[in-house]
């Protein structure tokens, strides 16, 4: 076991893990953030993305030793003084979203996106969820969603 100092969604936070232990597993079992998603648990369906300074990382492979001195966003972190983050009010705004599973791991890969670069087009914006699988199929919802996301992030930029 060892003592880490971790940063969630901007909060620090001490915790004893042991070498195996994955960032997921400490999200959701003992900081109870449990929007971020056990899905494949191989890394391959993006349902355990979180914001690893600014980056979309998987972490349900990752040890929690990786995560020491980067700031982790979870998909409760998004949200600033009571309002949702523009993609996450755009997803809600287009429905992007059936059994809902993804849509923390979309909504993260998106802010990752969309925080570098709120001009991404269709292509840009199908290759950053490429990682990502919804298995209800709402694809053409979520990029409708990302698409708004952008440009509203583009207007608040621009104003």
């Amino acid at each position: 076991m060892a003592k880490l100092v971790l940063t969630v969604n901007g909060t620090k936070r001490s915790v004893e893990v042991s070498a195996e232990e994955t960032l997921l597993s400490l999200l959701r079992d003992r900081f109870d953030l449990t929007g971020t998603k056990y899905g494949c648990g191989e890394g391959r369906c993006g349902a355990c993305m979180v914001l690893l300074d600014g980056r979309a990382s998987r972490s349900c492979q990752m040890p929690v030793s990786k995560a020491v001195g980067k700031s982790i966003v979870t998909i409760e972190g998004l949200a600033r003084n009571g309002r949702l983050h523009p993609v996450q009010a755009a997803f809600l705004e287009e429905e992007a979203f059936q059994c809902g599973f993804c849509t923390p791991g979309m909504i993260v890969a998106a802010v990752s996106l969309l925080e570098k670069n709120e001009h991404a087009g269709d292509e840009q914006i199908a290759s950053a969820l490429a990682a990502n699988v919804c298995r209800c199929g709402t694809y053409p919802r979520i990029l409708s969603a990302v698409r708004k996301a952008a440009q509203a992030m583009g207007k608040a930029a621009a104003g």
